[in-house]
């Protein structure tokens, strides 16, 4: 199967690649594109992106909550599924705020959700689990039914004090990303 992975930043696709080269012999083919940060990023990224059986987007997230109360599945570096997006502080075209966009679970990791917005946000009234992003709701109204979404844990909110992102993600690897992939079926 070809599988076409969609990540937002240059660090995630420089840690995909890493993880495609760590595995000796791969099931799938992979072709990993960098999409740039954002809305319209992934809105130009789906409708130019090369064919495939498959499309994921891979990406960083930062989760609401402490990492200490969280269950030991959402701890920084651990993954998980997209299955719920909305859209906050945004008016006008084709991705106003609105409707709840749903998916069907592919995966046996958490589903969780995900709130997508370019505003500053407060976590002070956003449930704790909410996964939050800038491209999950785009992605949500173009994909196809067999394509999902995998966020990999990279900090917690609100911030106690203020961090250095690229720091933060520096230990993380997304081989636990290609377990996942590679144990895919063939879609009918």
């Amino acid at each position: 199967m070809k599988i076409n992975l969609l990540t937002p930043m240059t660090a995630e696709k420089e840690k995909l690649e890493e993880a495609l080269h760590s595995f000796g012999s791969l099931r799938h083919s992979y072709e990993v594109t960098k999409s740039g940060i954002g809305r319209e990023n992934t809105a130009k990224a789906m409708l130019n992106k090369p064919k495939s059986d498959l499309c994921v987007l891979v990406g960083f997230a930062a989760i609401v909550g402490q990492e200490r109360t969280l269950p030991a599945e959402l701890r920084k570096g651990e993954l998980a599924e997209v299955t719920a997006s909305s859209l906050f502080g945004y008016r006008g075209e084709i991705f106003e705020n609105g409707k709840l966009r749903l998916a069907q679970p592919k995966t046996q990791l958490p589903h969780l959700p995900s709130l997508t917005s370019d505003k500053f946000i407060t976590a002070t009234d956003i449930p704790v689990g909410t996964l939050i992003s800038m491209e999950d709701y785009t992605f949500m109204c173009l994909k196809r039914e067999q394509d999902f979404i995998l966020r990999v844990i990279s900090d917690f909110l609100p911030h106690r004090e203020e961090i250095d992102f690229f720091e933060e993600i520096k230990s993380i690897r997304f081989n636990k990303v290609m377990e996942v992939l590679e144990k895919i079926q063939q879609f009918s």
